[in-house]
């Protein structure tokens, strides 16, 4: 049995560091001493889950019930507990705060373990239907009047999926690959694994039990979604050819959602590219792929919202209308789709990532290209030479109602979780020296005013610093929003408040509120700016500023596809500034 109060006082000291070398000292104390048959569950904690994120599990814990539990603790209303909380933004510290002040006699029954606390967990996980609120209650509830004030602050936050200590994946790998194996080089083993089981818990487990060797032998298996390889950003033709060495394979960039479609037999399964199961919201797309002759697969494709009536292309935000929660069937109906596949990873029993990407592209035209249902289309597709022959396709792509080009090596294999230039994408807006569209991550929000008075006037946003794996503001927003989705936003923002800056953004702006960086929304703008007050790109253009965006605007899209590390990053950004300067000269 493992004391939750000795995994509490690590937790407390990393959340007082923003140290990246720091954290993973602690993580590296805390890897040794904890035994292989819990590494698991202190990896998922770690990382804010109870399981890896493809299974879905959620906890369906209700703020109001915790709030409850707190008034009923302590003897302090409800209504008090609620402004506390509005005063602190973060539940875990408003009942760290009123426990402190309870008579300490009842706060320690029985030690609490983290086999008890999973335990409770998943009982919570698996309570649902009538009553189930009341359930999950008096089970958190026997944990809390067992627990010390700074424990129940850590459990709520789990509970409620807002542990935020800014670590990231590639920390833990770090930290794991120190404590078991002593050498960080074996980081590549540990990611090469993740890469393709998604699961840092399982990953640890296998590692912490049989060692480094055992890890490397972690395959591809079906219904275990594999993280997906992404394009890096490129501004020109020229620049997109030259990267695949003068010939390449040109696809459409269609303006909808990545998916990872598995089946065996006839049970099929959908991920997101963030690895979410998504198979509810596409029972249409479930059914089309029991139509591909073969039995066993995992293909990629790009599903896109369609005129029912023309069969035309239309935007992601009409896509949207599917990942809602009821009415499933009538969106099906009013918001028919296309499945555009573009790649197999898996099939016939054998792992197919290894194989060069023409050879991928020949065998998915066996199998698609001869399917009766005309939902079901292989991804357009050009092998070109020259640019002359690039830009024509992306003039086609246009008329298509498509958003640019991916342009991918010949040769490639497919490489799970890896971002680089096998793969880049060209978007139509980088064709003009004016408008370019970038997806960035809130950070950080101001009170609103007049019509937006109860909701947020402006929104921090910050790109991505690959390189030190922190978040950077480069802009707020306050324009093309409408009341609809100011609304959404503010319900969705609501889940990521926190009290203080997080410890993985750098902002020089102090805001009236804070988030967790999770939702990504695409921008456009006029130009790209020298600022001295915002930290992206600080120093690399001229010492003392940072790059900005000139008259900022949402584009209506919320990029629930899409995870923070995946947005635009400081390399970018200084490219499309440089080529714009260049445009302008």
């Amino acid at each position: 049995m493992l004391d939750f109060s000795i995994i509490v006082n690590i937790l407390e000291q990393m959340e007082r560091t923003t140290s990246r070398l720091e954290l993973t000292n602690y993580l590296v104390s805390l890897f040794k001493n904890t035994s292989s048959d819990l590494i698991d569950k202190i990896i998922y904690l770690i990382q804010g889950k109870i399981r890896p994120d493809y299974e879905g599990i959620e906890m369906g814990i209700a703020e109001k019930t915790i709030i409850r539990i707190m008034s009923q603790i302590s003897n302090i209303s409800s209504d008090e507990v609620y402004h506390k909380y509005r005063e602190i933004g973060d539940l875990g510290s408003v009942a760290e705060s009123i426990l402190k002040n309870k008579v300490q006699t009842t706060l320690f029954n029985e030690n609490v373990s983290i086999e008890r606390i999973y335990l409770i967990f998943d009982k919570i996980s698996k309570t649902t239907g009538k009553g189930s609120q009341e359930i999950k209650l008096r089970l958190l509830a026997s944990l809390f009047n067992d627990s010390s004030p700074q424990e129940c602050k850590y459990i709520i936050r789990s509970a409620l999926g807002t542990l935020r200590l800014g670590i990231a994946d590639s920390t833990i790998m770090d930290a794991l690959a120190l404590a078991y194996t002593s050498d960080k080089k074996n980081r590549k083993v540990l990611e090469s694994a993740y890469n393709v089981s998604s699961d840092l818990g399982r990953v640890s487990k296998i590692l912490a039990k049989d060692g480094i060797k055992a890890v490397s032998e972690i395959k591809i298996e079906i219904f275990i979604p594999i993280r997906p390889m992404l394009a890096e950003r490129v501004q020109t033709s020229k620049e997109a050819l030259e990267k695949v060495s003068g010939k390449g394979a040109v696809e459409f960039k269609l303006d909808g959602e990545r998916v990872q479609i598995h089946r065996k037999d006839k049970k099929v399964e959908i991920f997101s590219r963030s690895l979410e199961n998504i198979t509810h919201y596409y029972p249409d797309v479930a059914e089309v792929s029991r139509t591909i002759t073969l039995r066993n697969f995992i293909i990629e494709a790009e599903v896109v919202a369609i005129n029912k009536f023309t069969e035309e292309f239309l935007p992601f935000q009409e896509l949207m209308h599917r990942r809602r929660k009821y009415d499933i069937a009538k969106n099906v109906e009013n918001y028919p789709i296309s499945v555009n596949v573009f790649d197999v990873l898996w099939a016939s029993g054998r792992d197919k990532t290894k194989l060069p990407y023409a050879k991928r592209r020949e065998l998915l035209k066996d199998v698609i290209t001869n399917s009766v249902d005309r939902k079901l289309r292989l991804i357009h597709q050009k092998i070109v030479t020259s640019v002359e022959e690039l830009d024509n396709f992306m003039a086609k792509s246009i008329e298509y109602g498509c958003e640019g080009l991916v342009v991918k090596q010949i040769n490639s294999p497919y490489r799970a979780g890896a971002r680089g230039f096998a793969w880049t994408k060209i978007k139509r807006e980088y064709r003009s020296e004016l408008v370019d569209s970038l997806d960035l991550v809130i950070i950080g929000g101001s009170h609103g005013r007049g019509r937006r008075v109860g909701k947020y006037g402006a929104l921090l946003l910050a790109i991505f610093d690959k390189n030190e794996n922190v978040f950077k503001s480069v802009c707020k927003v306050g324009s093309g929003f409408t009341d609809e989705v100011l609304e959404e936003l503010f319900k969705e923002l609501g889940k990521y408040k926190i009290p203080k800056k997080h410890p993985r953004v750098y902002s020089k702006l102090e805001m009236d509120t804070w988030f967790v960086p999770t939702i990504v929304i695409e921008i456009i703008a006029s130009e790209i700016t020298l600022s001295p007050e915002y930290d992206a790109c600080m120093d690399s253009i001229r010492k003392g500023f940072g790059l900005s965006l000139r008259f900022p605007k949402f584009t209506k899209k919320i990029r629930l596809d899409k995870n923070p590390q995946d947005i635009t990053d400081e390399s970018e950004l200084i490219q499309m500034y440089k080529r714009q300067r260049n445009v302008k000269l």
